[in-house]
């Protein structure tokens, strides 16, 4: 493949994924001019929809973590163009992201519903405050590199990445992963808690919990000690809370 082309696939992949977030935004939101969304989708029994849901959850976060593992990427590089992979990497999570949108389930029935106007636009502001605090985390550090584009680049004009440097600006001050942070923030804040929403908050919780461990055990080996005094003095994906002892 020619190093144009890697540049094309890796803007491709790039901008299918943008639109497949900006999709899950009002996936998650619930809003009404959605075609699916996290309370709306095919109809079927309870327990079908329970087990097909966490089935999505769980094939979502095989794939994510997987697939982020430096032992995949040093197989998988063997068949891949490498200034590419970070990009199939971003295209597979988007095509995960569009089976869940498809496939999803919805749940009839609430866990609460918010009914005071001031109330729920706080609840609102928060929501918001969750996908503004993802969005800036992907700049804090490289938000090019994140998603495949600077690799790329940097092969089309026939130079290598940098060594990998240990910063931690802004939101990294506070917690060690800002990204779920917001992700977090954006799941549960909703005036309208269906037990559909539920599902998917507590299932992606879940998939963060455990795909932090196996994302720290590859930070530490490419920062060592100086990453485990940083896990030791902040908090995980929030405040104060997950320090490593």
């Amino acid at each position: 493949m020619t190093r144009g082309f890697l540049i094309l696939v890796a803007l491709i992949c790039y901008f299918v994924f943008f639109a497949a977030f900006l999709y899950l935004v009002g996936f998650v939101g619930a809003f009404d001019f959605m075609p699916t969304h996290v309370d709306k989708g095919m109809p079927g029994p309870v327990g079908e929809a329970i087990a097909i849901n966490l089935a999505l959850i769980a094939l979502f976060g095989l794939q994510h973590s997987v697939m982020a593992r430096q032992g995949f990427k040093r197989r998988w590089t063997k068949v891949w163009p490498e200034p590419v992979e970070r990009s199939f990497y971003v295209f597979a999570t988007t095509v995960m992201l569009v089976v869940l949108f498809a496939f999803w389930r919805p749940i009839s029935g609430n866990l609460w519903v918010v009914e005071n106007d001031i109330a729920r636009t706080a609840i609102w502001a928060i929501f918001w405050l969750g996908w503004t605090i993802l969005f800036v985390s992907t700049w804090l550090l490289n938000h090019f590199e994140l998603f495949g584009i600077q690799q790329a680049w940097l092969h089309f004009r026939k130079r290598h990445p940098a060594a990998p440097q240990m910063r931690t600006p802004l939101f990294y001050k506070a917690v060690r992963h800002p990204i779920y942070t917001g992700f977090f923030l954006a799941f549960w804040a909703t005036p309208d808690m269906t037990w559909s929403h539920l599902l998917f908050a507590a299932g992606f919780t879940a998939y963060i919990i455990v795909g932090i461990v196996y994302e720290e055990r590859d930070l530490e080996v490419v920062f060592g000690e100086e990453y485990r005094t940083y896990q030791r003095r902040v908090g995980a994906f929030i405040p104060g809370i997950g320090k490593k002892r």
